[in-house]
């Protein structure tokens, strides 16, 4: 079985999810046959030169891709609860990416992963967790530790966070597809697509 590739239409199809949303309208059809996934959906917004984060959220749970996408680019636009719900007016300044999560396994202890290559999931004393492979990258410039003292504080945990219980986190590492769109490749792919139509 081939292993499944993020594609910049998956991120197309998500603006046209949250567009379509406040359109009170049906997206567009995407054909991704029968395929399964668990995936993550990122909204980033322009801010001066940079990008910065403007809701994510996904699941673990392997389900059909086009109803994965759908649901998730619209929850993670519009209920991500550190952020205030997605305005139209913000669609064109953003960028979608998609993740799909492949290659789970159980890593042997807390520092048995690679920054950029795994993202990890950690569970300790009925505190849970998960960051991407790129957040130890883009946040913590690579530093396990830091990584997940961070992580740790992001499941709620804010007792002493000593070698003890780094020993006792069980870690699942795991890798993803990612691919990224703006705004204005999406309406370039419409412009596209209603050419073709024709």
């Amino acid at each position: 079985m081939t292993e499944l590739k993020a594609t910049k239409e998956m991120c197309y199809y998500c603006f046209d999810c949250i567009i379509a949303h406040f359109e009170k309208r049906s997206p567009f059809e995407i054909d991704l046959n029968e395929a399964k996934a668990p995936l993550f959906i990122t909204w980033k917004i322009q801010k001066n030169n940079d990008y910065t984060l403007r809701g994510c959220i996904g699941t673990f749970s392997s389900q059909p891709l086009k109803k994965g996408l759908n649901e998730y680019a619209k929850i993670s636009a519009l209920r991500d609860y550190r952020f205030s719900p997605v305005q139209k007016s913000e669609i064109p300044k953003m960028r979608c990416y998609v993740s799909l999560l492949t290659n789970f396994e159980n890593a042997q202890n807390y520092l048995d992963w690679t920054p950029g290559v795994h993202g990890i999931t950690i569970q300790f004393r009925g505190y849970r967790g998960t960051y991407l492979p790129e957040v130890s990258s883009d946040h913590f410039n690579n530093d396990k530790e830091l990584t997940i003292k961070n992580l740790v504080r992001k499941t709620g945990f804010y007792g002493n966070l000593n070698q003890n219980l780094k020993n006792e986190i069980n870690v699942e590492r795991y890798q993803s597809s990612k691919i990224d769109a703006t705004y204005e490749e999406y309406l370039s792919f419409l412009k596209n697509k209603q050419t073709n139509q024709k």
